[in-house]
């Protein structure tokens, strides 16, 4: 090539050039338009972070001098002259949200994920920012998050959108102080307990869980609600269209549930092998014929409680609690691989609210706010005295409702979760439109095992032989 056409070509280049930075910049300014007010201040301060974090990251100690000259430096050099070493600093890129920024940066030799959680305040406080975290990315590289407005006292909805989610194997409850998304798993957990002061979030965090799976046909739902004296008041009545199964706080009647559901746990596991190929439902996954069950006991210690006394009634009542607490524990210890997943809530978690046998098995816990730290421990065991930043009893005030601490999954200590307030109409309407998809899980089985279950013995002559 002639340089007659290599001077052709260079208005084609610099055309081509400028078109790439016409479309970065008609796509920045679109973006910008189309963000919320949040974003828009997000994606400034995105722009103020790159544009200061050399001279930052110099100032942090957040550089190496490299000493070894490179090739070109070599050559250029003056004759006999030594190269002056060159300071490198971590490259980053940042994605902008409503909350903050997050950072993505390459790590340097002596520039690792240590030396950035050392300077993590330091960073918060120059970026304007509430609190940075640092977490490892891929191999070699890290993830800032610049937090610049708190997710912990900042409201969020849940809006269900009728749509069955992609996901059956856990259970979103929020996002931690860093926006990050937080779950809980289903998937192989034998259960979830849930305390907290009243008004405190959890029948909201309950009725979230509903709507999030009711438009799923491979879920169906049973409620006993101890709060109220007929399953079609309180919390759940909206979502009563929605649900196989539903008591309110008549013992008896929640006793009659929990043996249909103990039953349904027997059953499935004499049959899973035949039915379904596997002995452990979650290796294929829930389905429309033999779905996930989410059982919700709200107040649960109405069904527990200790009754004392020596008259006939109380009697009766204290053998109903007995039996209730024993039949809870069959689910939660052996519903798990067939399927029956059990949350359990009540404002303080102690054992006369929640049996320790059924409580200590469960295998998520989280809490929203609590009066004092035994409170506390009771619901989340007693590692939460090791991290006084995550006790719920910090989360008093009207900006702290529907926010909880829980132990998350790969992550050392508790976290703070903000959970998202659920409007009313909208789990009514998802409860109405769902509706056709409710099946009772014994007919399921039933139909899938032809008319004749294996004949069973009844449960209360199994636990009285035992």
């Amino acid at each position: 090539m002639n340089v007659q056409e290599v001077t052709q070509l260079v208005p084609i280049a610099v055309g081509a050039g400028l078109a790439l930075i016409a479309l970065w910049a008609v796509w920045n300014i679109v973006r910008y338009a189309r963000a919320d007010k949040e974003t828009r201040r997000s994606i400034w301060q995105a722009v103020r972070i790159r544009a200061g974090w050399r001279r930052l990251a110099r100032m942090a100690g957040l550089s190496v001098t490299d000493r070894t000259p490179t090739l070109l430096a070599s050559l250029t050099a003056s004759d006999g002259a030594e190269p002056k070493p060159r300071e490198l600093v971590p490259s980053i890129a940042t994605t902008a949200d409503r909350f903050g920024v997050i950072i993505r940066v390459k790590l340097l030799p002596k520039v690792g994920i240590d030396e950035f959680q050392a300077k993590a305040r330091f960073l918060a406080a120059a970026w304007s920012c509430v609190r940075v975290s640092v977490q490892p990315d891929r191999p070699g590289y890290a993830v800032l998050r610049a937090v610049r407005s708190d997710p912990l006292i900042t409201p969020t909805n849940f809006e269900p959108s009728g749509r069955s989610p992609e996901d059956l194997t856990v259970w979103p409850v929020g996002v931690d102080e860093y926006a990050e998304p937080v779950s809980i798993g289903v998937k192989d957990t034998s259960g979830a307990t849930v305390a907290g002061r009243a008004g405190g979030g959890k029948s909201v965090l309950l009725n979230g869980l509903i709507a999030r799976f009711a438009p799923s046909p491979a879920v169906q739902f049973a409620v006993a609600d101890g709060k109220v004296s007929h399953a079609s008041e309180g919390d759940y009545a909206d979502v009563i269209p929605r649900l196989f199964a539903h008591v309110g706080d008549d013992l008896e009647e929640a006793n009659a549930l929990f043996t249909r559901l103990v039953k349904l746990r027997r059953d499935r596991s004499s049959m899973i092998r035949r039915v379904l190929r596997v002995v452990n439902m979650w290796r294929i996954g829930p389905s429309r014929t033999w779905p996930l069950v989410i059982v919700v006991i709200d107040e649960a210690h109405t069904y527990f409680r200790d009754h004392k006394g020596s008259d006939a009634k109380t009697k009766k009542l204290a053998a109903l609690a007995a039996e209730n607490a024993r039949l809870v524990e069959d689910l939660v210890k052996k519903g798990r691989s067939v399927g029956i997943f059990t949350v359990l809530a009540t404002q303080k978690a102690t054992g006369d609210a929640i049996p320790t046998f059924i409580r200590d098995v469960c295998g998520a816990a989280l809490s929203f706010a609590q009066r004092t730290t035994e409170a506390s421990v009771a619901a989340l065991g007693e590692d939460i005295r090791k991290w006084p930043d995550a006790d719920p009893v910090g989360l008093q005030g009207a900006e702290y409702v529907g926010v909880a601490s829980m132990s998350v999954d790969g992550r050392e200590g508790f976290t703070r979760v903000r959970t998202p307030w659920v409007d009313e109409v909208s789990v009514a309407s998802v409860a109405d439109t769902t509706q056709h998809l409710t099946r009772d899980p014994i007919s399921l089985l039933a139909q899938l095992t032809s008319s004749s279950l294996h004949k069973l013995p009844d449960i209360r002559d199994e636990d009285d032989a035992a």
